[in-house]
């Protein structure tokens, strides 16, 4: 099967190295992102495709604007593909494009269509609470993610699963279902499904506002805002941005979904229940474990945190690090 792989970021390397492990699978050609300037140095960095592509000599188009690309599409109609695979490549096809190969476009998407179509299924999904996402290929068409649907696999969320740690997952779990999506679709073993839109969501690109942290919030919706949108939630110390990047909601009915360990010292942490304080404020310090803020429902454990400069440090190095007091307020981002 001649292919030609659509991919940029980390999450698209599983699926690529699974085709290139694959004697039934001939990758004519990659299309990614062009190359981006790192803040220091300022040098070009090739996305993680590229690198692999490159790894295994097989030829890597980088055009600004795919669509109107003239020299890509050319190549693209020369080379008479069986299928183009397309795994969060970051611009969208033109009809032209998808009616390209012979059996279609199929893309492997970060979530459980028709919910989460859009650009951050996997953020999205852990910052609403969801408790299982999964993996669905499809079937391009000219629409966001509303193409008939071939197969969908599911997994679940554990409660201190970041973006970083279930897109991880999820491209391997994506990895294993495009193959099978392959070989049922050259075989006709797949019959697309139409996509029911009147139940479609949608997971919309993140904003800068959507990191700030509101400690009016409850613990765990604060929880997860800070984990789907890992590294990047921000809160205030001592007038100088803290973000603020893994944490435990101390709800009595989360206790048991946490590790053996974990749970061993928060059951040791003397009348949990009846700790209080005002919003946003320190009302507790467990030692080795770090800072208990009040937010607007229930109390959130900080795990680790960032001081502006500094790397990602334990909540308890936090604590003794800047002699953190109770009764000290962590503000809003």
């Amino acid at each position: 099967m001649k292919i030609v792989f659509f991919g940029t970021p980390d999450f698209a390397v599983p699926t690529l190295q699974k085709l290139l492990d694959n004697k039934d699978f001939q990758v004519m050609a990659v299309v990614t992102q062009p190359d981006k300037r790192r803040e220091r140095g300022n040098k070009l960095t090739p996305s993680p495709v590229k690198a692999l592509a490159t790894d295994y000599h097989i030829p890597v188009w980088q055009p600004e604007r795919v669509k109107k690309d003239v020299e890509t599409l050319t190549q693209l109609k020369q080379i008479e593909a069986d299928v183009f695979v397309v795994v969060a490549y970051g611009q969208i096809l033109s009809k032209k494009m998808l009616d390209m190969p012979k059996l279609g476009c199929v893309n492997v998407h970060g979530s459980i269509l028709p919910q989460y179509r859009g650009a951050a299924p996997i953020q999205w999904c852990i910052c609403n609470g969801e408790k299982e996402t999964g993996i669905t290929t499809m079937l391009m068409d000219k629409g966001m993610d509303t193409g008939d649907m071939l197969l969908k696999t599911t997994t679940p969320i554990a409660l201190l699963d970041n973006a970083q740690v279930l897109a991880e997952k999820l491209s391997i779990i994506g990895a294993d279902l495009l193959i099978e999506t392959l070989y049922k679709l050259e075989n006709q073993e797949i019959p697309p499904i139409p996509q029911d839109h009147t139940t479609a969501t949608y997971a919309s690109l993140i904003q800068k506002p959507d990191y700030n942290l509101n400690w009016e919030q409850s613990a765990i919706q604060l929880h997860n805002q800070i984990r789907g949108f890992y590294p990047n939630c921000t809160a205030t110390f001592r007038n100088q941005p803290l973000k603020i990047t893994a944490t435990v909601p101390l709800y009595p009915e989360y206790i048991h979904e946490l590790p053996e360990q974990l749970q061993d010292k928060i059951n040791k942490i003397p009348d949990l229940s009846s700790i209080s304080g005002q919003v946003a404020a320190v009302v507790n310090i467990i030692k080795g474990l770090g800072a208990i803020v009040q937010t607007g429902t229930g109390l959130l454990l900080l795990r680790e945190v960032q001081l502006t400069g500094k790397r990602p440090q334990s909540g308890w190095d936090f604590v003794n690090g800047t002699r953190l007091q109770v009764g000290e307020v962590i503000g809003n981002g």
